[in-house]
C-alpha cells in the first residue's frame, strides 16, 4: 500500500469494510505524516518488503514511478497476491512481469479527485472504478472490490486505457482550470464595484459565490442533456458578442488574459459546432486570430 492521497483513501476505505491495512510504504515526511493521520494501525515499510507478505498489494504511485517500482517488487512478490495499480492512463500490461510471477493483477482506477481530507474515503462510495484485467478471474476480483467499497466498477479494455484516461482528464482537469479562469476574469470584472453591494462588506470570495450556482446548474444539465443544454452566444450565434467577449477577456491580465481568451475562441468553436452555429461564429474568430 502507497501512502499518497489515492492509496490512503483506499486503504481506508479497505478498513472501513473490514479490511486489515498491515504496511505503507512513505519514504516522504509528508507521505509519514499522511499515514499517521488516515491509516495509525499500519507500519510503515519498504515496498519489497510489503510485497513479500502482502496478499493485496495497492500500487497507488505516479506513472511514470509505475514500471521501476514493478521491477523492484518482482523478487520479492507473494505470487499468490493479488496486485493492483491506480493508474488512469496505464492498462494491466505494466503489471505482466507481476502477472508471469503468478500474481492476480488489475488495473484499478478511481475516477474521482483526491484533495487529502477525509471526503476522499466517502466519495469513493459514489464513484466508478475502472477496472481491466488480463482474465475473468481478474475482473471477477476487481468488481468485487469495487462493490465491496460502495464503488461502480466499470469495465475499461486494455487498449482503450488512454483514451479513457483522456476523457476524464478532459472532463475534470479542464473543468478546473476553466472554473479558475472564469473567476479570475468576474473577480477583474467586479473589482471596482462590489465592496459595499455585498452582505458582509468585503469582496472575498463574490466570484465563486457568483459563479457556483450557475456552474453547479450547467454541470448537472450537460450531464442530464448533453449538448442540448447549452446557452450563450456561441449557442445562438451571436458572433458580436462573443468577439466583445474574446477582447474583454484578453484584458484581464497582462499574462493570463490572452491565455483565457485563447481558451474561449476554442471553446466557442466547440460550442458553435455542437449548436449548428459554426457559420456565424467561425469567421469572427478567425478574423480574431488574425
Amino acid at each position: 500500500m502507497s501512502a499518497g492521497r489515492v492509496g490512503t483513501a483506499l486503504g481506508a476505505a479497505l478498513e472501513n469494510v473490514g479490511h486489515i491495512v498491515t504496511a505503507v510504504a512513505a519514504p516522504s515526511n509528508r507521505s509519514r505524516e499522511r499515514a499517521a493521520r488516515r491509516l495509525p494501525e499500519a507500519a510503515v515499510a519498504a515496498p519489497s518488503d510489503i510485497a513479500e507478505k502482502a496478499e493485496l498489494l495497492i500500487l497507488a504511485v505516479p506513472d511514470t514511478e509505475l514500471p521501476e517500482l514493478v521491477d523492484e517488487l518482482v523478487a520479492r512478490s507473494n505470487p499468490s497476491a493479488i496486485v493492483l495499480h491506480t493508474s488512469g492512463a496505464l492498462g494491466v500490461g505494466v503489471l505482466a512481469p507481476l502477472a508471469r510471477l503468478g500474481c492476480t493483477t488489475i488495473a484499478f482506477h478511481p475516477a474521482m479527485t483526491f484533495v487529502d481530507d477525509a471526503d476522499d474515503t466517502a466519495r469513493l462510495r459514489s464513484c466508478c472504478i475502472g477496472i481491466t484485467a488480463v482474465d475473468e478471474v481478474g475482473h471477477a476480483v476487481g468488481q468485487a472490490l469495487a462493490l465491496e467499497l460502495g464503488a461502480e466498477p466499470v469495465r475499461v479494455p486494455e487498449s482503450a486505457r488512454p483514451l479513457y484516461h483522456a476523457a476524464l482528464a478532459h472532463g475534470a482537469n479542464h473543468l478546473v482550470a476553466l472554473v479558475d479562469d472564469a473567476v479570475v476574469a468576474l473577480r477583474a470584472a467586479l473589482a471596482g464595484g462590489a465592496g459595499l453591494d455585498t452582505v458582509g462588506g468585503p469582496s472575498d470570495g463574490l466570484a465563486e459565490r457568483v459563479l457556483a450556482p450557475l456552474a453547479r446548474a450547467a454541470l448537472d444539465n450537460a450531464l442530464a442533456r448533453g449538448p442540448a443544454a447549452l446557452t450563450g452566444p456561441a449557442a445562438r450565434g451571436d458572433a458580436g458578442a462573443v468577439a466583445r467577449h474574446v477582447a474583454a477577456l484578453g484584458t484581464v491580465d497582462p499574462v493570463a488574459g490572452p491565455l483565457i481568451a485563447d481558451a474561449y475562441r476554442a471553446q466557442s468553436r466547440r460550442v458553435a459546432a455542437q449548436s449548428g452555429t459554426s457559420a456565424m461564429i467561425d469567421p469572427v474568430l478567425e478574423k480574431e486570430d488574425r
